[in-house]
């Protein structure tokens, strides 16, 4: 997709003189979190546990494409990399952090194009944004007078998506 730019002749009013760049690697990890999310239907997809769930999995598949592949990529010969890294127990933050910050280091170098911006975008959304949930770390049992699934706290939206998305990977 381009657009050509009919204003500034030097080129200011975007990238390369003009020419919209569309983050399509971004956009792909998204659609296939949203078709792993839906086929899994854990989650009604208006939901903020949903678009947890679906940022969580983009950011995974996004940031697990280290050749450049995403583009061309098979969903199923990549699913067992997906489950491992969303897996229970797993550094998913750290990782994600490094991956991020490696990303970054390179957008110095060369353009990265609004790819970057959007996956940083969701990881921001991940990180402040809290969900009320059931208690993942709570004792099963002692639930809380009125509470049927037992204690909710406050946790942050990607503690939620994680497990949520690793789900609809095995669902699959």
């Amino acid at each position: 997709m381009r657009h050509e730019s009919r204003g500034n002749p030097d080129g200011a009013d975007g990238p390369q003189g003009g020419e919209l760049i569309v983050p399509m690697a971004w956009l792909y990890a998204e659609y296939i979190a949203d078709e792993l999310l839906r086929t899994g239907d854990l989650m009604p997809p208006t939901s903020f546990e949903y678009r947890a769930g679906r940022d969580a999995l983009a950011l995974t598949i996004f940031l697990s494409d280290t050749r450049g592949e995403l583009s061309g990529i098979r969903v199923v010969s990549q699913l067992e990399t997906w489950l491992d890294l969303t897996a229970y127990g797993q550094p998913w933050q750290d990782w994600v952090r490094e991956r991020m910050a490696l990303l970054v280091a390179d957008a110095v170098a060369e353009t990265s194009g609004p790819d970057l911006a959007l996956a940083d975008q969701a990881w921001r959304w991940l990180q402040e944004t809290e969900l009320l949930a059931p208690d993942l770390d709570s004792v099963p049992g002692r639930a809380v007078q009125g509470e049927e699934d037992g204690p909710k706290v406050w946790t942050p939206a990607w503690r939620l998506g994680l497990p949520l998305g690793h789900l609809a990977i095995h669902l699959f």
